[in-house]
């Protein structure tokens, strides 16, 4: 499902347009990102935690040349799913 189908599914499942349902996701997508870039972590009760992870810096292989490369530490997102959408996947 693209971001498009998405907007469309929760305008038609909540009775709102698409507008509003665009705006709506498109400022919670900001305020998510805001977060996590101050360290912050996120949590939606019942879907789940966006947090940062710290990756350490590490030795890799460029895999069309084998020649050994270093990849520098970064802070990578993580989402952790919640107990309620777990179940549900189930």
């Amino acid at each position: 499902m693209k971001k498009q189908d998405f907007i469309k599914a929760v305008a038609a499942a909540a009775g709102l347009s698409q507008d509003a349902v665009s705006k709506t996701l498109s400022s919670m997508i900001d305020t998510v990102t805001t977060e996590l870039k101050s360290g912050n972590e996120v949590n939606i009760t019942g879907f789940g935690a966006f947090k940062v992870s710290a990756r350490a810096a590490r030795n890799g292989v460029n895999p069309r040349t084998g020649e050994s490369i270093k990849i520098p530490a970064m802070n990578s997102p993580v989402f952790r799913a919640g107990k309620t959408l777990k179940e549900a996947v189930r």
